[in-house]
Formats: C-alpha cells, sequence, structure tokens
C-alpha cells in the first residue's frame, strides 16, 4: 500500500529519510474508499482489527468485514440525513463500533468528533453548539446516555441521537439494528474534497473554552510515518496503543498509520487500566508492537515481568508526555527493548521522533520528522543555538503542510495567535543537542522562573524519579516574593515509603535532587499525593495542580 502514496519506502538512515520521504497525495483522498476499500480489494481475508474486552470476549475483523461494516453504517447514517459537511460526535470508548463510524463518516464526508465518556451534559451543550453537531453515536452507558439526554433541550443543532446498547432509550436509534437493516450502501458522487474537514478535536486549555482543532481529509495520509517509521509496522505487526478513542492518539495509533501500514490493530476494551492485564494481553495475544504513555510504562516497570512471556513484543514506542531516562532504562533491563519516544500535538501528527534508524537518547524525543520544518525560537525572536532553550515552532514556507491543522474551526483570532508569519508556535519549549536530537522541556506556561533561572518542569521531575520513594511526580511554580516562582514538587510515594511520608524524607529528596541535576533547581516545598491529575490520555494537568496550590 506504501508504494501508492511513496516514491521510496525503505531509508537506511536519517541523512536519508530527511532527502527523499515524500508523500504523493492523491485529489479528493479519502480514507475509507482509498485505503479500507483498496485492502478489502486486494487482500480481503486480511486481518484488520482485533477486538477483546475485560470480559473476555473477542472479535476478529477483516478488512473485509470493515468495509461491508462501514458501508452498512454509511447507508444507515445517511437514513438518519447525515451527508457532506455534517457535524458528528463520537462517544465509543473503545468499541468496534467506532471503527465502523469512523469510516462511514469520512466515506460520507462528514466530520467526525470524536470525544471522551467522561463529559458532561455541559460539556456536550457546549461541544454541539460550538459546532452545530447534528448526531451523537454513543455507547449505551447509563451515565453518558443521562448526560445527553440532559443536553438535548439546549441543543438545537442536534438532530439525532443513537446508542449502540445495550441500554437504547424510548426515542433513541438502535446503532445496530439500523446497520442491520440499511440498504445498500451508494457511494455519494462526490463525497469529499482533500480541503474538507474530516475530524474536529476539541482540544483542553489550560483557560477558556477547549478551541476546535480542525483537520483536513489528506490529515491520515502524515501519519504513514506514525506507522511505519515510527512504530516501525509493516504487513505481519498486531499493534497496541493503549488509548481512549475520545483521544487524539486514537487516530494516530489505532487507525490511520496502521492500516496504511497493512498492520492488525489491536484493541483491549476495558474501565479500569490494571497494568497486569495489559501484560496478559501481550502474553496471550502475541502483540508485537506495543505504544502507550509514559505514564503507563510506570506502572509496568513495577509488575513481577517474569511471570509474562512477552517474547513476540518486539518493538516499543512512547509518547504523551516526556518519558524521563529511569524509565526508558529500567523497561531495557526488564525486556531488553528500547523505548523510541515520539512527540505531536492535536494540531499536528508526529513531529519529532526516534525513527529504526538511529539510536535513542534516553529522555530525548527524538529527531526531526522530514514533513515539518521544525526550529526553536528564542523568547527574544532568535533561532535558538544548540543547548538553547527555545519554543518549537514549525515553519510552513507559504505552502500547505501535510499533518498541520487546518484551522481553530470558527476562531480566527486563535488561528492567527498560533498561526502567523509562516510559523505554527506549539506552545512548547525545548532545547537541541549538537547532533539534532530535541529535548523537552515543558510548556512554555509551565517555565518556572526563579531567582533570574529558567527551571523546566521536566528536568526536576527526571531528577526525582531516580529516589526510589518516588512513583509519580509533578513539577509546577509557585509565586514567592523574593524568587518571583519557586520549585514545588508534588509526588505520589511508592508503597514501601508512604509511612515515611515526613520532613525527613522530603529532606532526604530535596538532598537528593541537589546531587542529581543542578542544585538551584531542587523543590524548595514538597506535597506527598495519594494520585496525580490526569487528563483522559494520562497526562499530568500541572495546571491544576498550580491554580490548586495558588489559591
Amino acid at each position: 500500500m506504501l508504494e501508492k502514496f511513496l516514491n521510496q519506502t525503505k531509508f537506511s538512515s536519517q541523512e536519508d529519510f530527511m532527502a527523499n520521504f515524500k508523500v504523493n497525495i492523491p485529489e479528493d483522498f479519502n480514507f475509507g474508499y482509498d485505503i479500507v476499500d483498496e485492502w478489502a480489494k486486494i487482500s480481503p481475508e486480511k486481518k484488520a482489527l482485533c477486538w477483546t474486552n475485560d470480559k473476555g470476549e473477542k472479535i476478529d475483523f477483516t478488512f473485509k468485514d470493515i468495509k461491508e461494516q462501514s458501508d452498512k453504517t454509511a447507508s444507515y447514517f445517511q437514513s438518519l440525513g447525515i451527508k457532506r459537511g455534517d457535524m458528528v460526535m463520537l462517544i465509543l470508548k473503545r468499541r468496534y463500533e467506532f471503527w465502523f463510524s469512523i469510516i462511514a463518516l469520512h466515506k460520507l464526508g462528514a466530520t467526525v468528533i470524536p470525544a471522551t465518556h467522561l463529559l458532561t451534559d455541559k460539556d456536550i451543550v457546549y461541544r454541539c453548539n460550538a459546532a452545530d453537531i447534528k448526531m451523537i453515536v454513543c455507547v449505551g452507558d447509563p451515565i453518558v446516555i443521562k448526560h445527553v439526554e440532559d443536553s438535548l433541550a439546549k441543543s438545537p443543532s442536534l438532530k439525532q441521537v443513537v446508542s449502540i446498547g445495550p441500554n437504547i432509550p424510548q426515542e433513541w436509534n438502535d446503532f445496530h439494528k439500523g446497520i442491520e437493516n440499511a440498504a445498500p450502501f451508494v457511494k455519494p458522487e462526490y463525497p469529499n474534497s482533500n480541503d474538507d474537514i474530516s475530524l474536529l478535536y476539541f482540544t483542553s486549555g489550560t483557560t477558556g473554552e477547549p478551541k476546535m482543532v480542525a483537520h483536513d481529509f489528506t490529515y491520515p495520509l502524515a501519519h504513514i510515518i506514525t506507522g511505519s517509521y515510527w512504530h516501525n509496522l509493516n504487513e505481519d505487526s498486531l499493534h497496541l496503543t493503549l488509548a481512549d478513542t475520545g483521544w487524539g492518539k486514537a487516530v494516530w495509533g489505532k487507525l490511520y498509520g496502521q492500516w496504511i501500514a497493512g498492520a492488525n490493530v489491536f484493541v483491549y476494551d476495558f474501565d479500569k487500566f490494571t497494568p497486569s492485564d495489559v501484560l496478559h494481553m501481550i502474553h496471550n495475544h502475541h502483540i508485537t508492537s506495543f505504544c502507550a504513555p509514559p505514564t503507563v510504562f510506570r506502572f509496568l516497570i513495577k509488575e513481577d515481568l517474569t511471570k509474562f512471556d512477552l517474547s513476540s513484543l518486539k518493538y516499543c514506542t512512547i509518547a504523551g508526555e516526556a518519558l524521563n531516562p529511569k524509565v526508558y532504562e529500567e523497561w531495557l533491563r526488564l525486556t531488553g527493548i528500547k523505548l523510541m519516544e515520539g512527540f505531536g500535538q492535536t494540531e499536528t501528527t508526529l513531529t519529532v521522533a526516534t525513527y529504526p534508524w538511529i539510536e535513542p537518547k534516553p529522555g530525548s524525543m527524538g529527531v526531526k520528522n522530514p514533513q515539518y520544518d521544525v526550529d526553536l525560537l528564542t523568547n527574544d525572536g532568535r533561532w535558538a543555538e544548540d543547548g538553547e532553550q527555545g519554543q518549537i515552532v514549525i515553519k510552513t514556507h507559504g505552502k500547505k503542510v501535510l499533518g498541520l491543522f487546518k484551522e481553530y474551526y470558527r476562531d480566527p483570532q486563535k488561528t492567527k495567535e498560533a498561526y502567523h508569519d509562516d510559523l505554527y508556535f506549539t506552545g512548547d519549549v525545548a532545547w537541541r543537542d549538537e547532533d539534532g536530537y530535541f529535548w523537552f522541556v515543558g510548556r512554555a506556561d509551565d517555565v518556572i522562573k526563579s531567582s533570574g533561572y529558567r527551571i523546566g518542569p521536566f528536568e526536576v521531575e527526571s531528577a526525582l524519579m531516580t529516589h526510589p520513594a518516588v512513583v509519580e511526580c509533578a513539577i509546577t511554580g509557585v509565586p514567592d516574593e523574593v524568587r518571583g516562582q519557586v520549585v514545588k514538587a508534588t509526588i505520589v510515594l511508592s508503597a514501601s515509603y508512604k509511612d515515611k511520608a515526613g520532613d525527613d524524607l522530603i529532606k532526604e529528596i530535596q538532598d537528593h535532587v541537589k546531587k542529581v541535576t543542578a542544585p538551584y533547581k531542587y523543590p524548595r516545598i514538597i506535597e506527598f499525593v495519594d494520585e496525580l491529575p490526569k487528563t483522559i490520555s494520562g497526562k499530568i494537568r500541572r495546571v491544576e495542580i498550580r491554580d490548586k496550590g495558588n489559591k
């Protein structure tokens, strides 16, 4: 399949990759027809999706199955009035109906809005009115159903509500009954153009309401690098990315790049994350490739891995937040597998990454993706030298960049703030070493300015993680009359240290940090907590800790 879109598919070095990687973009590209239906045509019995859940149920889907089910779903959605350009929200957790629905909506030229099941009725009302959402397809979870029901009166654009069951209220549409009785699908004459909006993500901002990140129909092609060259997948791969479908990481790791590569996507549908259950999945199903945020690996390395046969696992990638070197080194020691880090945003695809032909540097995000001209801009407007911190920006050179978002939907002001002068400003700060590797410092808003020093949260967190008492931690800045800000550490202790929480342990941890990193970075304030606040995607919400501490 790669040969359809690339002149060269194999690369021997980063120099080769940067010089020769180029995606040939067809006119009116549609992932549903050009990838899913094409696989169903050339290799109908090829496995596409292996779905299982925490109740022991398991279903395998071939590409032929996915084509047939997405066609039925598209026909059903057509009968409900959905057409090109309509906005449809999917609240489907990790259910296989998500794959039927998103492919069906692509085939219709509609806009897909993946959403988490944790939304309240207030969140749903905001999204419906902000984007004029016409239909919601959701799980039959009573809580989700109630939130959707409570939003109906305040959401005038919302014309159809669909439940996949088992809970299907009166006046709601029954998803499975609908696709079972659907008429043969008739492809629209003009499903889409490349410039149409295919995906809309509501990003959780630190202030104000979420922004609407709009991607066009060429966006899946930007994930060729994600699947084939970061996840290192091929047609024999069985790949597991641990992500809820409401998070952008789901289409990064459970759909676009994986199916273009011809890999089989493994989906584990669960409600509560249990580290040993994930290891059992790898063991029982012979998963070959695994991607998860650092939070997950932090818990996995605490398990007794000798109880599991992980010999099928050949490749591991990691993203979502910066990776502490301690986690890298411990996973390598226990499994012999290097963690290949990557960086990107909802507004982009993979921007910087560690590829198979380069040696990872623990704690580094990796090197440039040839799709993006990435650079670092200092606070005083200079291009950063090696070793100097700067905001990560993408130079666009007056052209449409494959994978870079189209706009913040209906918000030209926010779009202009992030995307001007032929630059996209990520809001993330990093530095680059002499070998071209990028090292994450933190969000621009999270960088701590103390006594004239600029301190990145990640560097202090990495130092803290080398102390045996620390399972998880978050670094934030606290206002200080003398220093401007001081460093605060919020720490989750390991079980063996919980009864030792107190002044002696605080001093021990502070002294440890002074030895591991520059002494001025040590946390002057330490708080022990049972857990850290996180987003649905597993990222630590430093803003919540900071706001709580500043009250």
